[in-house]
């Protein structure tokens, strides 16, 4: 059995175990890129090692140990509160409210699934309170989340862009950032109106949503998702992490609630906002290293408010760490046994670049409807490069629409996100009837959305 082949049927075992065990797969691609490397190809371990992405590595424990510190020290809390308020009595924007700061937590450097988390619980209650259709509500926090995780510096931008700067291919993050941004705003409005959401137009309601606002953040937001503690089992962050109300994560503080509960931000929290700011316009304006900067401000805040960095080592996504290094270190160790060249000649070979995209595309879509997003990135994208580099069709539109269709399915219920949304519906909705409605949605993005995503993305050839 040729090397090429044997690589491919270990990637495939690896993706089965991850997903039906309870194992993180990037330990399962240490094992494998180990075992493939020094037994079939012969590799010293130092040459193993040199495919650790060691820039990655810093930028993920930069940017989420600075978001745990913004949560810790109620940041997060005072955005979503400040959010709320600006709805007014309006009911119509309560679900857009959700998906702004959703994006926009994510876009900062949270992972999807921890943005999920935090908001999920806030926008469920919100859809009980004032009767928005809960499927609406759960659909927007999630893909709200997504619209903003290809940013240049959240965690899917940073990984796919890492990748495609090692290549020949041309490169453009803030293409790719609008394109999965556009997408899923578009979603948004589809559920939106489909949904009920131009009957919420005519609904109003005064204080009822600032009250219930701080009712809920009296009940520290960054408590809640403290619990929270990321797998490798095909996805993030298993839903049974997120404490319900009356309940308290590992890592919860007395201060949380004080923070929260008050009207006006601390100084804490407007140094952390200055330095999210400041994050932004140094690592995309400057291009400095977003790694460097991300763990500068995280330890400048660290010394502004001591209490709050207690616990935010803990909170750092160590789990996505290891799932992310470990394989992109198996797929340096598949470029030496020649699998990426075998796979992207056999799909050159199809005659069809379009069709060979599209079906790109559905792999991902299928396979991260059950696994890890980012490690669906992670092996597809350079398994495409050679392919891409043909020229014969954009990498770029295809990169974007790859990302989308890998990302957009993570409303299933069987991924982390959809799973939080389903663990977090309101008391007064049949949970079985609600699985079905997730998986019903859920269903028609992995059919529809790969395929929409080609025809916008790829198929014109804009990009």
């Amino acid at each position: 059995m040729s090397a090429p082949v044997l690589s491919i049927i270990i990637l495939a075992v690896m993706f089965l175990l991850a997903t039906v065990l309870p194992l993180n797969m990037g330990a399962l691609a240490f094992v494998g890129a180990f075992l493939l490397g020094s037994v079939v190809l012969g590799m010293s371990t130092s040459d193993i090692l040199a495919n650790f992405p060691g820039g990655l590595f810093l930028t993920i424990v930069g940017v989420t140990y600075l978001f745990a510190i913004a949560q810790n020290n109620g940041t997060i809390d005072l955005l979503v509160r400040g959010a709320v308020r600006l709805v007014g009595n309006k009911v119509a924007l309560i679900p857009w409210v959700m998906f702004a700061i959703t994006a926009l937590i994510t876009a900062v450097g949270a992972l999807s699934p921890a943005a999920v988390a935090i908001i999920a619980p806030i926008a469920l209650s919100f859809a009980a309170k004032h009767r928005i259709n809960p499927l609406m509500m759960g659909m927007m926090v999630i893909h709200g989340a997504q619209a903003g995780g290809f940013s240049p510096i959240a965690v899917y931008g940073v990984t796919v862009n890492g990748i495609i700067a090692k290549t020949d291919l041309e490169a453009s993050p803030m293409a790719i950032f609008l394109a999965s941004f556009i997408f899923n705003l578009a979603i948004a409005v589809v559920l939106f109106i489909v949904l009920g959401g131009s009957k919420l137009l005519f609904t109003k309601t005064g204080r009822l949503v600032e009250q219930a606002a701080e009712s809920r953040m009296a009940v520290s937001v960054g408590a809640r998702a403290a619990g929270v503690t990321l797998q490798g089992s095909g996805s993030d962050i298993p839903s049974s992490g997120v404490a319900r109300k009356g309940t308290s994560g590992s890592t919860s503080s007395a201060p949380d609630s004080a923070q929260t509960s008050g009207a006006r931000a601390t100084v804490p929290q407007l140094v952390t906002i200055a330095g999210l700011i400041a994050l932004a316009v140094i690592s995309l304006g400057f291009k400095v290293d977003v790694g460097f900067v991300s763990i500068t401000i995280a330890l400048v805040l660290a010394l502004v408010s001591p209490a709050a960095q207690k616990g935010a080592i803990n909170k750092i996504s160590w789990s996505t760490v290891l799932l992310i290094c470990g394989m992109l270190t198996f797929v340096g160790v598949l470029e030496e046994a020649g699998t990426i060249k075998f796979v992207s000649d056999s799909v050159a070979h199809l005659g069809m670049p379009l069709l060979a995209a599209l079906l790109i595309c559905y792999i991902g879509a299928v396979v991260s409807a059950f696994a890890s997003s980012t490690a669906i990135l992670a092996a597809l994208i350079p398994l495409a490069v050679p392919f891409l580099s043909t020229g014969e069709i954009g990498a770029v539109g295809v990169i974007a629409a790859l990302a989308v269709a890998a990302t957009i399915v993570d409303v299933s219920p069987f991924s982390t996100n959809g799973a939080l949304v389903l663990a977090n519906a309101p008391e007064d909705v049949d949970k079985d009837r609600f699985y079905k409605q997730i998986l019903a949605y859920s269903g028609i993005v992995v059919i529809a959305g790969p395929a929409i995503a080609w025809l916008v993305m790829v198929l014109p050839g804009w990009m």
